[in-house]
């Protein structure tokens, strides 16, 4: 029998699978597989572990990052490890006024002004005159804080009882 020539459609269908094609599909693969693969989870060591304390406005004030590795932030009186969001929370983030502070009233209002902190020898808080659409949007925050962060302390008044007994446990 006479060895007869590919068809059209034969002859298309061979052409599809030349090297140049292999390659170029197998470069798209891996392409599209980098992009879509999982990236690995960011682990983040410190040499010293935080433990659950209570904290004043001056104490709490250290951990904004430049005077300590960590990066706490303080909201409605519970001390959160931001730590993880530091490029967010640390020194040149957008949120970095808050680090080492309490954070509710700027967080209420969403506003990172200077002026939405409390001066560290001021009382704490009191979050009066906020709105109900304010308090909403502190209600969130704590909520979305409470959700990533650990709660690594809680934050009292100086020279109150609480704050007088925690600088006895030290």
């Amino acid at each position: 029998m006479p060895h007869q020539p590919p068809s059209a459609t034969e002859a298309q269908a061979l052409s599809i699978f030349t090297p140049v094609n292999l390659i170029l599909l197998s470069l798209a693969v891996y392409i599209i597989y980098t992009r879509l693969r999982p990236a690995q989870p960011v682990v983040i060591l410190h040499d010293t572990p935080l433990v659950f304390r209570t904290f004043t406005p001056n104490t709490l004030r250290p951990y904004n990052g430049t005077e300590d590795p960590h990066v706490l932030l303080a909201v409605q009186g519970r001390v959160f490890d931001v730590t993880a969001g530091k490029s967010f929370y640390g020194p040149g983030g957008p949120y970095s006024n808050f680090a080492g502070r309490d954070a509710s009233r700027g967080l209420a209002k969403n506003s990172f002004d200077e002026d939405m902190l409390t001066d560290l020898d001021k009382p704490i808080d009191k979050l009066e005159g906020l709105s109900e659409e304010e308090l909403g949007s502190l209600a969130g925050w704590a909520s979305h804080f409470e959700g990533k962060y650990l709660l690594v302390g809680r934050l009292v008044e100086e020279g109150s009882a609480e704050a007088e007994a925690a600088k006895k446990g030290e």
